[in-house]
């Protein structure tokens, strides 16, 4: 049939896409100028993309990190607490510049930090410890030349009253804010949790806050789509965002393209970082094909 590509000539355009989506330069200039001559008009200014290691990369040294973020296009990462990268707050100072070091040398753009300290618990020692770590973290990212911490509440407790709850984690969070902000340090509230993983429950706490330190990590949760829709809540928000975690982009059920036109106009210049575990093939090539996925969704390839 006419319409239809010879395998030759697919496996060309498969080549040629490839290309522009690795390599800048020649290559990806060649590529725009194709596409716009089929009347095609690219997006040259697509979002920017991490790698987010609680699941795809867990398992990884720094050494691995950087090697497959390098190879695959992706352009930071974020480190989750816990995992074979090491970076932890009971690195020695050397240790410390010597990651700072392996980072800035590496192709990478940034790094961030990933913790697990939450602020919801009505046990105030419990509490009282979680803020403590959250400054022990913050000068962990410091020392490693990271520009922000995610942080997140985990729940509402049982039988707590919500909105003492979230007055509470808002004052938890006005003072890792401030002494995060004393070191150059975001924090990135999560939208994440048991009944916390609302767009509008975040909001709540960050205005109990009263802080101009604290800021939102977009989680991509079923939730964004309820009530009054993504464009809603995301632009209840947008001044705030400073991270976003993405998961499946295949999943049609999450509106991923409407996300990152929402993002892209409202002048986003963090990064939307994969935080993905089924993973059903050799993990470069699959974050090969999630990157391309992620710039087809921007028009960018």
């Amino acid at each position: 049939m006419k319409n239809k590509l010879s395998r030759r000539k697919f496996l060309q355009s498969s080549v040629i896409a490839g290309t522009a989506a690795v390599i800048p330069g020649c290559a990806a200039t060649s590529v725009i100028q194709q596409k716009q001559e089929s009347g095609i008009t690219l997006n040259t200014n697509p979002l920017k993309i991490g790698l987010m290691t609680y699941l795809l990369g867990r398992d990884w040294n720094i050494e691995t990190i950087i090697k497959n973020c390098t190879e695959t296009g992706f352009q930071s990462v974020e480190l989750r607490t816990t995992h074979a990268h090491g970076v932890e707050v009971t690195l020695t100072p050397s240790q410390r510049a010597d990651v700072k070091k392996r980072f800035i040398d590496s192709p990478l753009e940034t790094i961030s930090l990933a913790s697990a300290f939450q602020y919801h618990s009505p046990d105030q020692a419990e509490l009282k410890k979680n803020i403590e770590g959250t400054k022990e973290y913050i000068l962990l990212a410091r020392d490693v030349g990271a520009t922000g911490i995610r942080v997140f509440p985990n729940a509402f407790p049982n039988g707590a009253d919500r909105e003492k709850t979230m007055e509470q984690i808002g004052k938890a969070l006005a003072e890792v804010g401030s002494y995060a902000n004393s070191y150059g340090i975001e924090i990135r509230v999560c939208v994440h949790g048991q009944g916390t993983n609302s767009v509008a429950v975040i909001k709540k706490i960050i205005d109990y806050s009263q802080s101009p330190y604290v800021y939102v990590n977009w989680n991509c949760d079923a939730s964004d789509t309820e009530g009054e829709g993504l464009a809603y809540h995301f632009n209840s928000v947008k001044d705030l965002i400073k991270g976003v975690h993405m998961h499946d982009l295949h999943d049609p059920s999450y509106p991923y393209r409407q996300l990152f036109k929402l993002l892209s106009d409202s002048g986003y210049s963090g990064y939307c970082n994969a935080e993905v575990g089924r993973v059903s093939c050799e993990p470069v090539e699959f974050m090969k094909c999630y990157r391309g996925l992620f710039l087809a969704l921007q028009n960018a390839i």
